[in-house]
This record gives C-alpha cells, sequence and structure tokens, in this order.
C-alpha cells in the first residue's frame, strides 16, 4: 500500500485571521522527520502559518479512497536572500526530493529562489486519520 512518504500532492489547510480555513495545493517531501513545501513570502498560506503555526495536511493518494489527514504545527526557514544560503539548500532538498532528481544547474535554481523570495514550511507532522495514516 502506498504510505505518505510515497506520496508528494496535499492540500495544506491554514486557518485565516478570522479562523475560517485557508486551503492550498501543495507538493510536499518528507526530509528530516517533517514535511517540507515550498513557498513564497507574500502568500496568504505563508501569512496564515506566521500568525497561527496551526494547520493539516490532507494528503492524496492514489484513488479518492486513499489519503491521510494529518494535524500539524508550521515552522518557517528565513526567506533565501543569498544564493546557496541555508534556506536555498534547504529549498533544493525540498526540490530534488520532490522531483526525484538533481537540479541540473543549482546556481540558477538559487537565483529563482532568492528571485521568488522563497521559503522552507516545516510541518511537525501529529495525529492522522485515514487509511494512508495505518
Amino acid at each position: 500500500m502506498t504510505t505518505i512518504a510515497d506520496r508528494h500532492e496535499a492540500i495544506l489547510i491554514t486557518l485565516r485571521k478570522d479562523g475560517t480555513p485557508q486551503s492550498s495545493n501543495v507538493m510536499y517531501a518528507l526530509l528530516d522527520g517533517a514535511a517540507k513545501i515550498s513557498v513564497t513570502a507574500d502568500r496568504a498560506k505563508t501569512r496564515n502559518l506566521q500568525r497561527d503555526p496551526r494547520c493539516v495536511l490532507h494528503v492524496l493518494g492514489g484513488t479518492f479512497w486513499e489519503y491521510a489527514s494529518i494535524e500539524a504545527a508550521a515552522s518557517l526557514s528565513e526567506v533565501t536572500v543569498t544564493p546557496g544560503d541555508d534556506a536555498g539548500r534547504e529549498l533544493l532538498a525540498v526540490y530534488e526530493a520532490v522531483s526525484g532528481k538533481a537540479h541540473p544547474d543549482p546556481d540558477e535554481f538559487f537565483a529563482a529562489m532568492v528571485a521568488d523570495k522563497r521559503l522552507v514550511v516545516r510541518l511537525a507532522l501529529g495525529r492522522a486519520t485515514g487509511p494512508l495514516a495505518e
């Protein structure tokens, strides 16, 4: 059976300022004991998690009936500001884990991440429900 480590597509559910849920389709990788997601600094999900780290990662399986809904607490890296800095290297690791291959030009990747003002969301995964959680 598929596990959450085998998957990379999910829906991230965060909380808006008024407490209502906001969902975003994301790509994630399980690395260093956390689900990691590349995001830009100006997105709603990023602002929501900065204000309230509680969220749910809803992992999609191979069929409609395969899923895991996982409670999580988010922490955020710094925004990458210098090509090849710690945040940039962590973003590269996420990219390579999701894509399954090494980036052909890391210097180009690092420059693009700085230009996009990207950072990494790290999710400490908690209680999970659904067939993929078993």
